[in-house]
């Protein structure tokens, strides 16, 4: 019986683990101040699409805001070197369409992860384990697999980010529509490869402190019961 309940415990903590790495990308991407406009001063985005830093930044707060689904297209007019068109040509409104695709199915993929968390945890309240015991351990074991292997891939993934940069779209993407020219697509101009890069550098730190942060209360509460004992 403690194997199964073991078992659980790492697969909630498994779950815990795919939960926070969304929240981690959502909190960078949806929840940090001024973001974008400290990203596109730092590589001249607003030079290089010849726009003012306020027309830009409207139009990204539409851009998030369609990724998410609470915006029905990515139709959005806006002032180009000083004339009005839209931002987004119909490649890139194609290729958003599969990105969005992405974003979604990750929120949905984080709320599958926390109702699997409250079914293991109603499993184990069942089958009467030692919650304060167990939950601990499992989270410290799976806490540390999970950070080892997210770690591991980063470094991979930072020895050659172009390379896996490449990887990343052959994978999730069936089509060539994240191809992008830089003379006629204005949305390769905004997010250049240095800002993904930015980017996954602060989503990793933001994941990694949590994970340290989870790490450290589980040793002090495995601590504090032998302290107790």
């Amino acid at each position: 019986m403690k194997g199964i309940h073991y078992i659980l415990g790492i697969l909630l903590t498994f779950c815990l683990m795919i939960a926070l790495l969304i929240t981690s990308i959502e909190a960078v991407t949806y929840w940090t101040p001024g973001y974008y406009e400290k990203e596109y001063t730092k590589y001249n985005v607003t030079d290089a699409v010849r726009m003012e830093m306020d027309d830009l930044l409207d139009v990204t707060d539409e851009m998030m805001s369609y990724l998410r689904g609470n915006r029905k297209d990515l139709h959005v007019p806006t002032i180009v070197d000083g004339q009005p068109r839209e931002f987004f040509n119909e490649r890139e409104i194609a290729h958003m369409e599969d990105v969005r695709g992405l974003f979604i199915g990750g929120l949905r993929l984080r709320r599958l992860c926390l109702a699997g968390i409250v079914v293991c945890l109603g499993i184990l309240t069942l089958l009467k384990a030692d919650l304060r015991r167990l939950l601990p351990r499992a989270v410290l074991a799976g806490d540390g697999c999970f950070f080892t292997a997210v770690c591991i891939l980063a470094a991979v993934i930072a020895s050659d980010f172009s390379r896996y940069f490449i990887v990343f779209h052959h994978i999730f993407f069936n089509n060539d529509l994240w191809i992008l020219n830089p003379e006629t697509d204005l949305l390769i101009n905004i997010v250049p490869e240095p800002f993904f890069l930015d980017t996954a550098a602060r989503i990793g730190l933001v994941y990694g402190i949590s994970i340290v942060l989870i790490f450290l209360l589980c040793l002090g509460l495995i601590l504090a019961g032998r302290r107790r004992k």
